[in-house]
């Protein structure tokens, strides 16, 4: 970016992975950088830690990336991790009925054409070839639709359309239960019925819709921390980056007349903003809310429930054949990730299916007996547990949510936003995380290059 000097100035509050992004990018380009975050650590929702319970480091939560997040992965190359990815040989996508018992792996092909699906046996189980034209509704799907709207044939509709069960669109039963709903579930972190199609669509299109090469799993192996936040920090800080922990923003000062933000209110000190200083806000939208409650952004209260387990001896991996996780069908549980002797289990959109409401001794024997069958256990009994609530996991991603997500630029000059809330046009993933950042500093730059013409 021509035309960036020295003695400009972006101060960043938050330091998630937006924060870090919108960092990154701005030291990157010749910016003095302040960063400022009201915890006592970074990484937000994406975060690892050392659970005393367990006595082990775990995730905050399972989370993945795919070969086609090139933000993401070019976050990595730029903090020298790239190397903290790993992935399975191909886009494998193991699955285990828990109530039948039925096991099945989509293997996706490289390139657009779904070779995978041709074959009866490479194919998801119980489907035929052209129910998965449905996904074209998808890619068609407007603004106000819900997956479900596009491609959901459940026994109400069925009924309500004078579907019989033995009618050969009663077959999509099983592409919606086993494609759309744990995609949208993963994708959304909400259920079919409420999230929105469009926003399923915008990584499809980037990711399955281009073959294997696009949609290969990866996960951090030794941890989110170990790949997202620690490096991340290492390098601000060789940069000189000003990083303050413990910094809670209270409030604004604003000129109304020149649009600009005038000063920082923290809690021990005010910061004065000059012509020079540029202010890229990464909040959550309730912690936004509280600083800027002019703005109406879209509710970030969808749950995730995360349990880890503790076996007492390394747990075996025949279950995930080559990959490193299995996905669960009729089950609580959603998705398993083996570390060792750890046993990490996914709960997306536990607000709408009323697991947030179960008692966590509930949850753990309910999900281990899913993670028994699910990996071939037997009667192996757990020896600890870790039961993790994230209450604030992502915001709404229904339609109604999805209209209410903010731009990155504000009514104030100096003032930007970031967050996987900010409209990207994806998903809130570490993806569209790091993309809202990646889009605020650019914003940032652009400013400046105009402010100095």
């Amino acid at each position: 970016m021509t035309g960036v000097k020295s003695d400009h100035k972006v101060i960043i509050i938050g330091a998630g992975l937006s924060g870090l992004a919108t960092a990154l990018a701005c030291s990157k380009a010749g910016l003095s950088v302040r960063l400022f975050e009201g915890a006592g650590h970074a990484g937000g929702r994406c975060r690892s830690f050392y659970d005393k319970s367990l006595e082990r480091k775990i995730d905050n939560g399972n989370h993945f990336i795919m070969s086609a997040n090139h933000h993401a992965r070019q976050y990595l190359k730029r903090v020298g991790a790239e190397d903290q990815l790993t992935s399975p040989p191909g886009a494998l996508y193991p699955f285990v009925d828990v109530k039948t018992g039925e096991r099945w792996s989509i293997r996706f092909n490289k390139g657009p054409i779904p070779l995978w699906a041709f074959g009866a046996k490479t194919r998801i189980p119980g489907t035929k070839l052209g129910d998965y034209l449905a996904g074209l509704k998808i890619a068609l799907a407007g603004e106000t639709q819900s997956v479900s709207d596009a491609v959901g044939i459940d026994d109400k509709r069925a009924n309500a359309e004078g579907i019989s069960p033995d009618d050969d669109k009663k077959q999509n039963h099983y592409l919606y239960d086993r494609l759309w709903e744990p995609l949208t579930l993963a994708v959304l972190n909400t259920t079919p019925q409420i999230g929105q199609a469009k926003l399923l669509w915008s990584v499809l299109k980037e990711t399955f819709a281009l073959g294997g090469q696009a949609c290969t799993p990866m996960t951090a192996h030794d941890g989110l921390g170990t790949a997202f936040v620690e490096p991340a920090i290492k390098t601000l800080e060789n940069e000189n980056v000003d990083i303050r922990f413990g910094a809670r923003l209270r409030g604004l000062k604003r000129d109304e007349t020149s649009r600009k933000i005038t000063a920082l209110e923290f809690s021990n000190e005010t910061i004065n903003i000059d012509d020079k200083t540029h202010v890229v806000i990464a909040l959550p939208p309730s912690r936004l809310k509280q600083v800027m409650p002019e703005l109406d952004p879209p509710n970030d209260d969808a749950s995730i429930l995360n349990v880890h387990f503790l076996a007492p001896k390394p747990l075996p991996r025949e279950a995930l054949g080559e990959g490193f996780f299995i996905g669960m069908l009729s089950s609580d549980a959603q998705w398993a990730v083996i570390h060792d002797d750890v046993v990490s289990l996914t709960v997306s959109a536990s607000h709408a299916i009323g697991m947030d409401e179960v008692p966590n001794s509930e949850v753990a024997d309910n999900l281990w007996r899913e993670t028994c069958v699910a990996l071939n256990l037997g009667d192996m009994a757990y020896t600890k547990v870790r039961v993790i609530r994230e209450k604030r996991a992502t915001f709404d991603q229904s339609p109604q949510g999805v209209a209410k997500r903010l731009k990155t630029k504000t009514a104030y000059d100096n003032l930007f936003l970031a967050g996987d809330h900010i409209d990207t046009g994806v998903p809130a993933t570490i993806e569209g995380a790091i993309r809202s950042g990646n889009k605020a500093a650019d914003m940032v730059l652009k400013h400046i290059d105009k402010s100095e013409i």
